[in-house]
């Protein structure tokens, strides 16, 4: 089974970034891959473009909470590193979606379901994880969804 596309850019970012002897941007990258080459170990799968960004997702999620433990710890310097491995990570990323396209995204996830309250928000989450998954904050997008159905 061929690599999938967004594998192949990493690795080839990952040559790139070994040619300009980017340190910073090699390590991120190789991590990046190693979270991948986990799953097809762990799981022997060959992951596909969705399962990619849920990893590339995770991993920037787990540096916004690092930087803010190092921020709050007063070690900006560690704070930068992680923003900056962030900034890497985001590079693979699909393109963010904008306010309007994640409204009409969470209208159509209600209006689907008929959710009317909180005991509904399990049901309106299955049906726009997928559609914003890698592309929006999925804590923003818990919070819309709690205003909309309280």
């Amino acid at each position: 089974m061929p690599d999938s596309a967004l594998k192949q850019q990493i690795t080839d970012a990952m040559k790139d970034a070994m040619r300009a002897k980017d340190k910073i941007r090699l390590g991120t990258i190789r991590l990046a891959l190693a979270e991948i080459k986990k799953i097809e170990v762990d799981e022997r799968i060959e992951p596909d473009d969705a399962r990619i960004t849920g990893v590339l997702d995770k991993m920037i999620k787990q540096r916004r909470e690092s930087v803010k433990q190092y921020e709050s710890a007063g070690r900006t310097d560690l704070a930068e590193q992680e923003e900056a491995e962030i900034a890497i990570l985001q590079d693979f990323m699909p393109q963010a979606l904008s306010e309007a396209e994640i409204s009409a995204i969470l209208d159509a996830a209600v209006a689907e379901t008929g959710a009317s309250g909180m005991a509904d928000m399990g049901k309106v989450m299955a049906i726009v994880r997928p559609a914003v998954l890698g592309r929006a904050d999925m804590a923003a997008i818990s919070q819309q969804i709690k205003q909309r159905l309280s």
